[in-house]
């Protein structure tokens, strides 16, 4: 069996199964104190690693789910699975000491001395802090400790802009079904294709949405469902239409699984791997209480034609957009959790920035980088219900934050207009003015492009003016005035 599950390549280092073995249903298991029989619960892993489904998805808050896969590693060889994990530290800075702990912690948990790829989260983009965070990740990368670093829930633009800072990720994962197509149409599966990145994508059956359980069955209770995954798509089914429209989706999909003969699942799958850049999906377990090996076999065993891909790419294309982009739902409402907001994860976010209120009634943002210091200026200055903001570039300590790619350049500029308007009590949707100093004129596109991105629906007076920017390696510079109430 193990020959007809498909391997992907992560790296040259490190082949996966197509079919990864999500283990976040560890935590719902445990919901309420309730106690799992940790090594049996590892035993129940073994019929996946004899289907050849040998690599396991889990993260520091999915419970046991760390420690049940070292139980497994340890008594059957850490060769016989590939172990990824993630780490979503709260909001704010972390030292080196932090992250040096959060990593350690976890290759106790695996029984390891090297996790074979860190999947890292990041709750706030206007907040740099996480940049620090990933460099030190990176440098534990760079010991041994860490395999292989990851991204997940990051959207295209800031992958991009990670990317082009010189970051060594191999994979983004993120939420990608037929229900969730924010992969496809925001440019997501490109950036990845063109950089070599692996989308892995979760959320694929849609908490068991995307099967025949559901079939032409009445619209449940909202209220009353049995597990967080279906709290959690019960959301993104609504925001995709709702119920009728989720119907008239399954439809297609039971036609084309009876063509094959084949489940529903199995179309769900196989038509997200046939996606570009998509190395693999992570199917959930619930180890010990229902095991799905046969079944997920068989998305190895048919292929989709063309015809089947454009009906369902039809009936997809009928479906509401989710909003956003990707990992949105865990950053902006509406948030597309099982609790509908972030009271799962966290209780608060952080002011990014230091500010300073001074006898003369202004509040003053400083950012901390060696312009500020060497001018006596500040990153912004409110004063009543204006703020107004400096000229900010993509200096970030002692780097530039985009390298040389001016899209990646102005998305870090604009978050950190948007950390400081934060400090400050305001958004970006307060901004009514931006001033952008462009040092090459052939990169108006880009700039302009992400501009129209961040600044969507909000529209602000805007100037653009090409400029000699001071500093060598800066391609844009950008100013912004907001105005509160």
């Amino acid at each position: 069996m193990k020959d007809i599950v498909e391997r992907w390549d992560l790296a040259p280092d490190l082949s996966i199964s197509r079919v990864l073995t999500g283990l976040w249903q560890i935590a719902d298991m445990e919901r309420e104190g309730r106690e799992l029989d940790l090594s049996a619960t590892a035993r129940a892993m073994q019929p996946y690693v004899e289907a050849g489904f040998t690599t396991f998805d889990m993260a520091d808050h999915y419970g046991s789910a760390e420690v049940i896969a070292g139980i497994f590693a340890q008594e059957h060889g850490p060769e016989s699975v590939q172990l990824f994990t993630k780490w979503v530290p709260k909001p704010g800075p972390d030292s080196r000491d932090d992250v040096r702990t959060a990593v350690q912690t976890a290759l106790d948990r695996l029984q390891s001395d090297r996790i074979d790829l860190l999947q890292f989260h990041s709750w706030n983009y206007a907040d740099p802090s996480y940049l620090d965070t990933l460099a030190c990740l990176q440098e534990l990368k760079a010991e041994g400790l860490i395999r292989h670093l990851g991204m997940t829930n990051t959207d295209t633009a800031h992958l991009g802009m990670i990317l082009h800072s010189g970051f060594e990720v191999v994979s983004n994962q993120i939420c990608f079904s037929m229900l969730d197509q924010r992969a496809r149409t925001n440019g997501m599966l490109e950036l990845c294709a063109q950089h070599g990145v692996t989308v892995l994508a979760f959320g694929t059956l849609a908490g068991g949405f995307l099967t025949e359980r559901w079939l032409a069955q009445p619209e449940p209770d909202w209220d009353a469902l049995e597990t967080w995954s279906q709290m959690k798509y019960g959301r993104f089914i609504r925001a995709a239409g709702g119920w009728a429209a989720l119907q008239d989706l399954l439809e297609v999909v039971h036609r084309v699984a009876r063509r094959y003969n084949v489940s529903m699942a199995n179309v769900a799958c196989r038509y997200i791997l046939d996606q570009p850049a998509v190395g693999g999906i992570i199917v959930g377990a619930r180890l010990g209480i229902s095991e799905h090996c046969e079944d997920n076999l068989q998305i190895f065993r048919f292929a989709l034609a063309e015809a089947d891909h454009a009906a369902i790419d039809e009936a997809v294309a009928r479906l509401h957009k989710i909003p956003g982009d990707c990992g949105d739902e865990y950053r902006r409402p509406p948030y597309l959790t099982a609790a509908g907001d972030l009271s799962d994860h966290l209780e608060s976010l952080p002011p990014p920035y230091e500010t300073r209120t001074g006898d003369d009634g202004r509040t003053r943002v400083l950012s901390g980088t060696i312009w500020e210091e060497l001018a006596s200026y500040s990153r912004a200055v409110r004063r009543g219900d204006r703020i107004l903001i400096s000229g900010t570039t993509a200096t970030h300590g002692d780097r530039i934050i985009g390298g040389d790619d001016p899209a990646a350049q102005t998305h870090f500029v604009i978050d950190k207009i948007e950390g400081a308007l934060q400090s400050l009590g305001a958004s970006l949707k307060d901004v009514v003015r931006t001033r952008i100093y462009l040092k090459n004129k052939d990169h108006l596109k880009p700039v302009a492009d992400a501009h129209g991105l961040r600044f969507r629906g909000i529209l602000p007076a805007n100037t653009l003016i090409c400029a000699d920017i001071i500093g060598s390696g800066y391609l844009v510079e950008i100013e912004a005035e907001a105005l509160l109430g």
